[in-house]
């Protein structure tokens, strides 16, 4: 009994120790993601600064129909914001608008207040190329060690990962229609 205890001790221990590990590496995640769309840059531009424009392409709104959304501020401008409450109340947070510049770049901080609380950046960068005009999303969130643990263990980034690329996909084909 006691050799069974030990063996389950040291277990969890290098569990434990393992998963800090895992963790520690996920205290900052960043997911870069390029898609290459065949529209006229204002179009692509116009899509991501205007939020009312969001829920054409949310992945979000894709894996909950049911979320209700609203903007307030004045739409396409710094300050502008996009709330959401979804998953019958468990999802709650909005994003803000804090930097533009002009057919380039839009800017936006996230504040998820549920299922847990987390402020990720999102910056959409738009370049043209023969082939149309590419936007890249980058994503960067920080968490505490904690959060990160959970995260590790709950596959978050792989996750995040896949949710960005699909809100990346959805843009494409809503910008190609």
């Amino acid at each position: 009994m006691k050799i069974t205890l030990l063996i389950l001790g040291i277990a969890l221990v290098l569990f434990i120790g393992y998963g800090l590990y895992k963790a520690s590496q996920l205290k900052t995640i960043r997911i870069v993601k390029s898609v290459t769309i065949k529209c006229p840059r204002e179009e692509a531009f116009s899509m991501i600064v205007e939020l009312k424009n969001f829920p054409k392409w949310s992945p979000f709104l894709k894996q909950d129909p049911s979320q209700k959304y609203e903007v307030k501020g004045t739409d396409g401008k710094v300050g502008a914001q996009y709330h959401w409450v979804g998953n019958g109340g468990k999802d709650v947070g909005y994003q803000e608008i804090t930097e533009i510049d002009s057919l380039k770049l839009v800017r936006t901080k996230c504040h998820i207040e549920k299922p847990f609380v987390a402020h990720p950046d999102f910056v959409y960068t738009l370049s043209e190329s023969p082939a149309g005009v590419t936007v890249t999303q980058d994503f960067k969130v920080e968490s505490d060690l904690m959060s990160a643990f959970f995260m590790w263990m709950g596959g978050a980034k792989k996750e995040m990962e896949k949710t960005n690329e699909q809100g990346l996909q959805l843009l494409k084909e809503v910008l190609e229609k």
